[in-house]
């Protein structure tokens, strides 16, 4: 009944869309000034200020796109895609600008970087989850790596939560779907000691009944449960210095992935068969001290900011998706990482510095089970890595003139990393590990140290008080590194060399017509060299053969455009269109898996590179008996893009269909909102990973590609004092 219901209301929706606002209720603010941190400047910025191509989030905006976790924003900007794997649940394989990674390995560094209130989260496991009482999301386009250092070449998505506020404040919000995925979240924060100490105290529970079914017994399939609290103090022990603690526990259990294969069902289907319902078992806790101290030198701003995450994270998967027990596997993750940013930012007349030095250091431990050919094969490998990382970065604004600004900067990074990796074993006389145990017999035994530079040239040119011109030149690298999956005796587990780039960009921020129209434009070209890839293989003895390697050099080019336009304070429109093309300069290894290096292997399209993404929209408030009722819907395209070097796994092409109608009532402190999300019933998936093409894995065409949701249709209640 309560489908039905939601069905009937999401018919009855007007083609409206969500437009970029800060202010959910108010179309109007959708060009009001949107203030960012991407600078890491002494105060936040104006989006339209900075030099660079980022899109912001706000809270309200956040709350009116529905917005429950990091891959919720995946089809919403041009020329990015913030993919979950699917393979283990929260695993980050994010790609912007052509530049991505797929791979579910911890050891294995991401092309684009996750800071969660200026702390940097070490390894990809661990990022997708339930996001709630966000202050906001900033997701900035191409290399960050001068003020952000390694692992950042795609680009960053920086998430702010919550600050205590001295003004008394609750949020409250409950929803459900049609296939009861119910979630209940509430935050509470106010003064503890006027104008001195605040407090703010955020809970979050998510009871997902499972949206998918298993035609293996008819079962729902892919039931999960959430939990999270956030408390967080703000002390002001003077009227220029605050210190920040936040402090987050959370945990999931559920199911593993609902793992498609190919073979047996068509590619635009939600069928499929599992003999296994696998598991995730996640367990988070991180805690973040920041402190700022306003200084008259420079008049600038010294920040410190102090992070410690502790993650654990088991899953079980059913990776030949089929009645048989071909390919099980079952890994373990534990991450212990800590790190600290010291930093100074302030102005000297026409210069502008923002300088500062960072570390980090990580434990990670990694064990993965396997269990082959109906359980003739049951064995375990695994590793430990230590990692330790250093640097020192500096970077100067200086006004040539009112109108011109040159950029001048350089990081300095130097890293080591130490590994004992234990190689998997077909055999069923031996295993090199224990899964229960989590012990190893290790093989390998290595520590490498790189270290590398990051400069940055630009020039801002400020036509105007509503126009500003920009280019820049960096360098960005990718950490080098080791295989804790190692699945081969023939090929070693590292290290790999750190993968290098040259960007290049040229951007145009322009607001016309009075500020009612803004047009945002950049172009860039990307020039990598030493490509560090997974590179997947099917193979009968391991059933997936992963390798980790530098394959090659290449070129990625692409421009994107922004739109937004307030035809009247109460109707707005948006449009997005992003370009991206790249080809293999150079190639270092056998990508195609032929045995020979040619034309072939140039011939194949670069993994996760979307040539075209674009998306369409508009915004509507009017008022029903003085009642402010807003309307909104959010069409986007992402094109098809190879998954697998080979390119023999592809991720689908897909239309995004997102809508919405709100009712606020009680002067905008309660909404009542019914909402839509792929409302086209598109079908996605996190990877296409190749199986060995054997009956026992469903036969010729056998894949792994574990699914997410289709169409969901739900209601919710927010309520704020």
């Amino acid at each position: 009944m309560l489908r039905c219901s939601l069905a009937a209301a999401a018919l009855a929706l007007p083609l409206a869309t969500l437009a970029q606002s800060t202010t959910e209720n108010a179309p109007g603010s959708l060009l009001e000034e949107v203030l960012v941190t991407a600078t890491k400047s002494a105060q936040a910025e104006a989006i339209q200020d900075v030099p660079l191509t980022l899109t912001a989030f706000g809270a309200e905006q956040l709350d009116a796109l529905f917005v429950k976790d990091l891959h919720s924003l995946s089809f919403q900007m041009p020329n990015v895609a913030l993919d979950d794997i699917g393979t283990i649940k929260g695993t980050a394989n994010f790609t912007i600008r052509g530049l991505g990674i797929n791979s579910s390995i911890p050891s294995i560094d991401p092309t684009v970087g996750v800071f969660v209130d200026g702390m940097y989260l070490g390894i990809i496991g661990g990022v997708v989850f339930d996001l709630f009482d966000l202050e906001g999301i900033e997701v900035l386009r191409g290399p960050q790596g001068l003020l952000f250092g390694r692992n950042v070449t795609g680009g960053a998505v920086l998430v702010r939560t919550r600050k205590p506020s001295q003004d008394f404040a609750a949020d409250f919000k409950l929803s459900t779907t049609d296939e009861q995925d119910s979630i209940a979240g509430a935050s509470i924060s106010g003064p503890l000691i006027a104008e001195r100490l605040a407090a703010r105290l955020t809970a979050y529970y998510n009871d997902d009944q499972g949206w998918f079914t298993n035609l293996a017994d008819g079962e729902d399939f892919g039931q999960s449960k959430t939990w999270l609290v956030r408390p967080s103090l703000s002390w002001t022990p003077t009227d220029g210095s605050e210190l920040l603690l936040r402090y987050e526990h959370g945990d999931i259990a559920g199911d593993g992935p609902a793992g498609q294969n190919r073979a047996l069902y068509a590619r635009d289907s939600f069928d499929f068969q599992m003999n296994y319902d696998g598991y995730s078992d996640v367990q988070w806790d991180q805690a973040i001290a920041e402190l700022n101290i306003d200084v008259s030198f420079g008049d600038g701003v010294i920040t410190n900011i102090l992070g410690w995450r502790d993650y654990t994270g088991g899953s079980g998967t059913d990776v030949d998706a089929t009645i048989n027990t071909a390919f099980h596997s079952r890994t373990w993750t534990e991450q212990d990482q800590l790190s600290e940013e010291l930093r100074y930012a302030g102005s000297f007349g026409r210069v502008k510095l923002t300088t500062g030095l960072y570390w980090f250091t990580q434990d990670l431990t990694y064990f993965e089970n396997r269990i082959l050919s109906g359980g003739a094969v049951n064995a375990t490998m695994g590793g430990e890595q230590s990692h330790d990382a250093y640097g020192v970065f500096a970077q100067t604004d200086i006004a040539l003139t009112d109108a011109w600004v040159l950029t001048l900067g350089a990081r300095y990074s130097r890293e080591e990393k130490d590994a004992l990796i234990a190689t998997f074993v077909p055999s069923t006389a031996r295993s090199v590990c224990s899964f229960e145990g989590q012990t190893c017999t290790f093989d390998f035994r290595d520590s490498h140290e790189w270290s590398d530079t990051t400069p940055k040239v630009g020039l801002q040119w400020r036509v105007s008080d509503d126009a500003q011109l920009y280019t820049f030149w960096t360098k960005g690298f990718r950490s080098g590194g080791y295989n804790l999956r190692s699945t081969t005796t023939t090929a070693t587990p590292g290290p790999t060399d750190p993968e290098k780039q040259d960007a290049y960009e040229l951007g145009a921020k322009v607001d016309w017509l009075d500020g009612r129209l803004r047009t945002n434009l950049a172009l860039f070209h990307n020039e990598i060299k030493d490509m560090q890839r997974e590179v997947n293989l099917s193979s009968p003895g391991v059933a997936v053969l992963q390798i980790i390697r530098n394959t090659a050099d290449a070129t990625i080019r692409g421009a994107e455009l922004e739109v937004v336009a307030a035809v009247t304070f109460d109707f707005q429109l948006t449009g997005n269109v992003g370009y991206t093309d790249g080809e293999y300069d150079r190639i270092r290894y056998d990508i195609s898996g032929d045995g020979i290096i040619d034309g072939r292997d140039y011939a194949l399209r670069i993994p996760r590179l979307t040539k075209l993404t674009w998306g369409l929209g508009l915004s509507w408030e009017t008022d029903m008996s003085s009642t402010p009722v807003t309307t909104r819907i959010n069409f986007n395209h992402r094109d098809d893009a190879a998954y697998t070097d080979n390119n023999r796994g592809w991720l689908n092409a897909a239309d995004m269909l997102d809508a919405s109608v709100g009712v606020s009532l009680m002067d905008r402190r309660l909404r009542l909102s019914l909402f839509g999300r792929n409302l086209l019933d598109e079908v996605t998936e996190g990877n296409d990973t190749q199986l060995p093409n054997t009956a026992a894995f469903g036969g010729v065409g056998a894949t792994f590609s574990p699914l997410s949701k289709g169409r969901v249709l739900g209601v919710e209640v927010n309520y704020k004092l």
